[in-house]
């Protein structure tokens, strides 16, 4: 992977070459940053660098250069190893997973996602389902893991330079390997580099963060991201926009919205559709409404209720007329052109409130029928306040 496919960040890209040019690049880095913003991406650009990857005509012909290319083309270069939280899986029985035993989905999962994964998104790659009876379970990194760190960087370099280990989200790892890996740490074999890449750095054990030299990333800025969603998304140059300024610097953000644009699609035409019944006061048609999202299993109904929270927060903004306050697409602007003016400091509060009751009572199993019922009734109420 190249640094020109990591989306923004420049300033970082500039730090690590500038560790390399001065040749002062530290046993261990510890990349940290809200989700979504490269941190991933950008571990791997080094990597791939320090192991012989280059841009375009630079210095990208010689075969040491063509070598590499190829093996990290699909990630299988022998002095890059990787470590990622797994499952415990029931055909594994009594033995601990390693990363070894996805490194397929891994694999897979760092062509198809672009290098920006998610915890869920690698949970259901690694045959994770909400029906599996070990469901309640999370992925962590076991101690098991540990002792094939060491066993890996033990190892000469097959290519003569850098061993390299990557380790996505080491604040999953449990304490016996936490414990394990601060003795790595403390006496790496030569020309060993550890790349940390953590969402949660105040999780880690306070021993590995101080053996570490810690560079934190910004959110991707608006231009770049707006950028990438032009030349990798094909949208025009609108669409990229609003979508650029509703991910507020997140990159899975982002694609979220264009891929769950069927559901987002649904929830917007149910917002409308209560929002007009409920201001006709048409009882018999709002119960009928209730009907439909009581439906809906749990985890959609509560998705449905943050979507309506999201509109209710740009209506009630876009009242002032400020286009840098108002994150919407395009549909949604086009309805609140109208709605806007039921949204008011007078009922905002109260209904934003009892959105998050009925949220909370959806998450308690609370009878759906009867939670949205009684919703669309404090609706009707809420919207005539002036």
């Amino acid at each position: 992977m190249k640094f020109s496919e990591v989306i923004g960040q420049q300033d970082v890209k500039n730090r690590l070459m500038q560790m390399v040019t001065e040749q002062r690049v530290p046993h261990a880095l510890l990349f940290c940053g809200p989700q979504g913003c490269g941190k991933l991406a950008m571990a791997l650009a080094f990597a791939s660098y320090l192991l012989g990857e280059r841009e375009e005509g630079e210095e990208s012909g010689s075969l040491e250069t063509k070598r590499a290319t190829s093996m990290l083309s699909k990630w299988e270069h022998p002095d890059l190893h990787f470590t990622y939280p797994t499952i415990k899986l029931a055909s594994m029985g009594d033995r601990a997973p390693v990363s070894l035993d996805f490194v397929k989905e891994w694999r897979e999962m760092l062509l198809n996602e672009a290098a920006y994964p998610q915890i869920n998104t690698w949970i259901s790659k690694m045959g994770k389902t909400s029906s599996d009876k070990d469901g309640n379970k999370q992925a962590i990194i076991t101690v098991e893991e540990s002792e094939a760190i060491s066993h890996n960087i033990s190892l000469m370099s097959s290519q003569g330079g850098y061993k390299i280990s990557l380790i996505w989200l080491p604040e999953r790892m449990n304490i016996q390997c936490a414990n394990k890996m601060l003795k790595l740490l403390e006496e790496p074999p030569r020309q060993t580099l550890f790349l940390l890449v953590s969402e949660q750095p105040e999780l880690l054990l306070e021993t590995i963060r101080s053996r570490t030299q810690r560079i934190d990333f910004k959110k991707i800025d608006t231009a770049s991201l707006e950028q990438a969603l032009l030349d990798r998304r094909g949208l025009d140059h609108d669409t990229a926009h609003r979508m650029a300024r509703i991910a507020n610097g997140n990159w899975n953000k982002a694609i979220e919205e264009l891929d769950a644009g069927n559901e987002n699609q649904q929830f917007l035409d149910l917002f409308i559709m209560l929002m007009r019944l409920a201001y006709m006061r048409k009882i018999h048609d709002l119960k009928k409404w209730c009907d439909i999202v009581a439906a809906f299993n749990r985890e959609k109904q509560k998705r449905m209720l943050d979507y309506f929270t999201h509109m209710l927060r740009e209506s009630f903004v876009y009242n002032f007329q400020q286009k840098e306050l108002v994150y919407m697409t395009l549909e949604e602007e086009n309805f609140a052109k109208n709605f806007a003016r039921f949204i008011n400091e007078a009922n905002i509060i109260e209904i934003f409130q009892l959105f998050d009751e009925c949220k909370a009572m959806i998450h308690q199993n609370a009878n759906a029928k009867i939670v949205f019922f009684d919703m669309v009734l404090n609706i009707i109420v809420l919207l005539i306040r002036k």
